[in-house]
């Protein structure tokens, strides 16, 4: 019924390239998989309650539109909208309709959502230190955070999502 395909996606890139990817991808799903465990541990949170908290506070007014939250974390708006009532419905924000255009649904953090990121960001932190940081020193980190940055603006410059507004 299903043909296997007789090779590898990979083989469509170099070694180099492949090394580079999959380590890519072994880290970020990794990574994802332990961030997500200890904040539900420890604090009753998902990765994507954190993702949206940390978008949140961010935010000068801590406060975005269901759309400008969707592009500043990298999510569809259907996605942004069924975590942000999942989220209001714990208190952790609210969403109100924007002034400006009644069509905007607009989500604020509430201070019980402030705390929560507060209580959660001291152990978040401890453990992206040593699951990530410990592995590099000064000059790597820079390195690292360089080669992230020229990512990152690619993506801008070549994705679909519109800019986000914190990106000149």
């Amino acid at each position: 019924m299903y043909e296997i395909a007789s090779e590898s996606p990979f083989a469509l890139l170099s070694d180099d390239e492949t090394r580079a990817w999959y380590a890519y991808m072994k880290v970020n799903l990794r990574l994802r998989y332990e961030m997500n465990r200890q904040l539900r541990a420890d604090h009753g949170l998902s990765l994507a309650d954190f993702d949206v908290l940390v978008a949140l506070i961010s935010d000068e007014q801590t406060t975005l539109s269901v759309s400008d939250l969707a592009i500043r974390i990298g999510w569809e708006r259907s996605r942004v909208s069924h975590q942000v009532r999942r989220m209001a419905d714990r208190a952790l924000v609210e969403t109100t309709v924007s002034e400006a255009d009644k069509r905007v649904t607009v989500v604020s953090l509430t201070p019980a959502g402030r705390d929560t990121l507060a209580a959660a960001s001291r152990s978040h932190v401890a453990l992206v230190r040593r699951m990530f940081l410990d592995t590099l020193d000064s000059r790597s980190a820079r390195q690292i955070a360089l080669l992230f940055e020229q990512i990152y603006d690619n993506l801008i410059t070549h994705g679909t999502l519109p800019r986000p507004a914190d990106h000149p």
